[in-house]
């Protein structure tokens, strides 16, 4: 057992890199006689499969603040952290059921886009802007962050070296071959981040049971902090506030859910690449399924982590290796790269290409994502109105490199963050109520009017500080500040709406049918089986 890398280790993490680097310039290759378009390059000419959907979809949000800030939240306070990706899976539900076929009818390429066709081109450019800053001063300094540290924390490499190289990589094929290259090599990279992940949950249980095996590894964890397997958490937890108890269920982390799976760009623009509102429906069943077993890689190695550093006999068996950057309460979010170092030759290299896997998709997603957004909302818009399909794929490149070239400057300046998840979940809240109250009352109450959601837009972040930062008790868990604003944000809406249009319907009010929710039996029966074993294990660890 050693603390760095062995050969077989590089050997390993260097074969990744050439796949994934030839796999994404491969498919980012321009066809003989046709120069690469918009659709092209920002939706993978809208030809992406079911199965590149979900397992994209899954690629772009498990990153390093899944793999290394959830498993902190799991040694911090348990298996309750897993209702993010648990109940993402219903929420997944909804949005391909009654979210999708508003979107893909419209023939959209971005989230803001839908604003400038239900409401203005000024809210649209509002919003345009709020989500080019949020994606890089917060997403991708975030992940390219958390991604230096496990780097760090694994290989000694200095954090700023390890932040360029992850930024590198991800700009290699990402800004070249567009969202195509994003999504086909999203498929290689959530094998490695299952199986990687896998291979650090097996090691973790089967070092607690002293060799036993993985089902006596989760007993031994169970008998030995039992606090740390309650989904729903009392009043007298010290992470309360953090998640709080059935509120997590009824409360604020719905707004959290809804606004980031259903009108997030770098999410939702997979689903925008399908050949059909089927295959898109069939892509979002896939990722809900996964989700449901992403918490068995990504929170209960955490736990075992806990287990472990509370356990003398165990950590004198680990020797000096284990007292090597050992997590604790106040640095919780080493507990995932501490357990890298106990991985045998070889394997070590594959949970390192699955946490790179992790960091690398994500940044290529939200590369793409912010170029989109850029280029179709901005460019387009203000700065030349009628580009030819070259200048357009330029202007997407260009403007992802600057935008990466911003969160490397930014990354190493959030150092000192622990449980970096929590920190980015309750920051985003401040902002996200008020968006998904837009977007909501937008989508389906067709008196919503344009002034009336840009005033809410507006009045939504004072409520959301004021909230924050009042001295009441009720308010002080950010989730229940984020369920608050929102309602507060939708009753203003509602009120202006009232006073401008007198109770009649906007003219860019959404017309709804029956006909346009209709599913198939496939997504039904599947949508079903997912709300049964979400019941279970619910019911399980309640």
């Amino acid at each position: 057992m050693t603390a760095g890398f062995d050969f077989w280790d590089y050997v390993v993490f260097i074969a990744y890199a050439i796949l994934i680097l030839g796999v994404g310039l491969w498919v980012s290759r321009d066809k003989k006689g046709h120069q690469k378009n918009a659709e092209d390059y920002f939706l993978a000419s809208k030809s992406l499969p079911w199965w590149a959907i979900g397992t994209s979809l899954i690629a772009a949000n498990i990153s390093a603040e899944q793999f290394i800030g959830m498993s902190g939240s799991g040694f911090a306070l348990g298996i309750a952290i897993a209702s993010y990706e648990w109940m993402a899976a219903l929420t997944l539900i909804i949005v391909g059921k009654y979210f999708l076929p508003i979107f893909i009818e419209k023939g959209l390429y971005t989230i803001p886009e839908f604003v400038e066709k239900r409401f203005s081109t000024n809210l649209k450019t509002i919003l345009a802007i709020f989500w080019l800053g949020l994606y890089i001063f917060v997403n991708l300094a975030s992940v390219l962050y958390l991604g230096g540290l496990a780097i760090e924390t694994i290989m000694g490499v200095d954090m700023m070296y390890a932040i360029i190289g992850l930024a590198l990589f991800a700009a290699a094929y990402s800004l070249y071959g567009g969202l195509s290259a994003v999504a086909w090599t999203d498929v290689i990279q959530v094998v490695f981040l299952v199986l990687g992940g896998l291979v650090t949950t097996y090691l973790a249980l089967n070092t607690v049971s002293g060799g036993e095996g993985v089902i006596a590894g989760f007993s031994k964890v169970w008998e030995a902090a039992p606090e740390k397997f309650h989904m729903i958490l009392d009043e007298t937890n010290d992470n309360y506030n953090n998640l709080p108890g059935i509120w997590v269920l009824v409360g604020g982390l719905w707004v959290a859910n809804l606004y980031y799976w259903g009108f997030n760009q770098y999410i939702i623009q997979r689903t925008l690449a399908a050949k059909s509102l089927k295959e898109s429906q069939k892509g979002i069943l896939l990722a809900a399924f996964l989700k449901l077993v992403i918490p068995l890689i990504v929170v209960i190695p955490g736990i075992a982590a806990y287990v472990m550093v509370n356990d003398p006999e165990i950590m004198a068996n680990l020797g000096e290796v284990g007292m090597l950057n050992v997590p604790s309460a106040a640095q919780a979010d080493k507990a995932y790269p501490w357990l890298l170092q106990f991985l045998p030759v070889g394997l070590k290299g594959v949970a390192f290409a699955a946490l790179a896997a992790a960091v690398v998709s994500s940044l290529a997603s939200m590369l793409n994502s912010t170029s989109t957004i850029f280029t179709m909302d901005i460019y387009k818009q203000y700065i030349n109105t009628n580009p030819t399909d070259k200048a357009t794929v330029n202007v997407g490149r260009i403007s992802g490199a600057v935008a990466l070239i911003i969160a490397v400057i930014v990354a190493p300046l959030l150092g000192g963050i622990d449980q970096a998840f929590q920190f980015i979940q309750e920051y985003t809240g401040i902002v996200s109520p008020g968006i998904l109250a837009v977007f909501m009352l937008g989508l389906f109450w067709k008196k919503t009017t344009n002034n009336a959601a840009i005033w809410g837009a507006i009045a939504s972040i004072p409520i959301a500080l004021a909230l924050k930062f009042l001295p009441i008790p009720i308010f002080e868990p950010w989730m229940h500040q984020m369920g608050i604003t929102t309602l507060l944000t939708m009753a203003i809406i509602v009120i202006l709406s009232h006073l401008q249009n007198k109770g009649a319907d906007d003219p860019k009010g959404i017309t709804l049918s029956k006909e346009l929710f209709k599913t198939s039996p496939g997504f039904n029966i599947g949508s079903f089986v997912v709300c049964i074993i979400l019941t279970v294990l619910y019911a399980l660890f309640w």
